[in-house]
């Protein structure tokens, strides 16, 4: 392979990584809806088992989408994780609580209380997916850094990443991430839990949740659309603004428009079996929306690395902006990881089987009262 086409590979597969990430949130989304849908302390420990069995999936894939994309575009990582650093350090945070909560929330003894590490939960599952979305969001509207000719990165404000918050694009697209997390949540629980309560509860919130979610990403979506986008000359390398980049990007490369369109189409399709066919589809509309999201969030990723656009810009100066062409490892290096990267198929299929594994009974009241390791 050249190296043109190792970069574009690895950005597929840190796209892939990111999209099922995103999909997996729905353990953090849960989390947030603890106290809204457990209205008891039994419910609410079923739902902390629900989510307990998957919250490590998140975890880890979480891990690997940041290894992958700061090993193949080291750059990125030295400018967003070395310049950004309080907004990832917030993201981190609230995943470190999370692990922690789910190992001592039920530990005999526990002198903080149950209370104390579900509300650990539903700060990672606010913070935690806001947090996120901001940090993606920044791809399309840019950091404040700039580069020397040796690449060293400087931040020019003292914000570091937090400056990201007052950006209402930003904002829209990590309030999408959240309440999409807790869409999926509602469902997955209805597709795991066996509650009558949990899921009249359940129904209450889709109701919310799901046209919040649906307002919150059209505006995201509509507003990077119809912007300035930040492209490169694929010759020179010069950046330049180019005015509806990222909607034309979807034209100009169908197979991203395509994605785009069936995600889209596969969440309505979700969301209206689960809300007007409740009693019949309620265990199943997780399966439409979670592949729709992984498709729409798939056809964003490769939309800022495909077709000559840039996937970070600079704010402070243009032509420092980040490319899948500057960002990238050398050939040797994406080379190798490209051997290893062979393996991704086996560990997809393990995670099927485990998932499958674990859901095979659906939780209930019983089950909570006999079994001996509770989260």
């Amino acid at each position: 392979m050249t190296l043109f086409t190792l970069q574009q590979y690895w950005w597929l597969l840190v796209s892939v990584l990111g999209a099922a990430l995103v999909f997996l949130l729905f353990v953090q989304g849960g989390q947030s809806l603890l106290y809204s849908i457990g209205k008891s302390e039994l419910e609410r420990t079923m739902l902390v088992n629900s989510l307990g069995r998957k919250w490590e999936f998140t975890f880890s894939t979480l891990v690997t989408f940041g290894g992958a994309l700061f090993a193949s575009f080291p750059l990125f990582y030295s400018t967003s994780f070395g310049g950004a650093y309080w907004l990832w350090m917030l993201i981190l945070s609230t995943f470190i609580i999370q692990a922690v909560s789910y190992e001592y929330r039920n530990k005999p003894n526990n002198v903080l209380g149950k209370k104390t590490f579900e509300w650990f939960l539903f700060l990672n599952g606010f913070i935690g997916t806001v947090s996120l979305g901001v940090a993606v969001a920044t791809m399309f509207t840019g950091g404040n850094f700039m580069h020397n000719e040796m690449n060293f990165t400087s931040w020019t404000n003292s914000y570091h990443g937090l400056e990201a918050f007052t950006n209402p694009i930003n904002l829209a697209l990590g309030l999408a991430v959240f309440f999409l997390s807790r869409t999926l949540a509602i469902l997955y629980f209805l597709n795991t839990v066996k509650d009558t309560n949990i899921q009249l509860q359940s129904r209450k919130h889709l109701l919310i949740n799901a046209p919040l979610f649906l307002v919150f990403f059209l505006a995201f979506m509509f507003a990077i659309w119809l912007g300035d986008g930040y492209a490169y000359n694929s010759i020179t390398g010069e950046v330049f603004t180019e005015p509806n980049k990222y909607f034309f990007n979807m034209i100009e490369s169908p197979v991203v428009g395509i994605l785009f369109l069936l995600g889209v189409l596969f969440v309505l399709l979700g969301l209206f079996r689960g809300i007007f066919y409740f009693t019949k589809c309620n265990d199943r509309a997780i399966w439409p929306v979670g592949i729709g999201a992984f498709l729409a969030v798939l056809s964003l990723f490769l939309n800022l690395g495909y077709n000559n656009t840039v996937f970070y810009p600079s704010l402070v100066d243009m032509q420092c902006g980040l490319t899948i062409r500057t960002a990238s490892s050398s050939q040797f290096t994406l080379t190798v990881m490209s051997y290893v990267s062979l393996l991704l198929p086996f560990v997809a299929a393990y995670i099927i089987f485990a998932w499958r594994a674990i859901n095979k009974k659906k939780i209930d009241k019983d089950e909570m009262e006999s079994e001996t390791h509770l989260y």
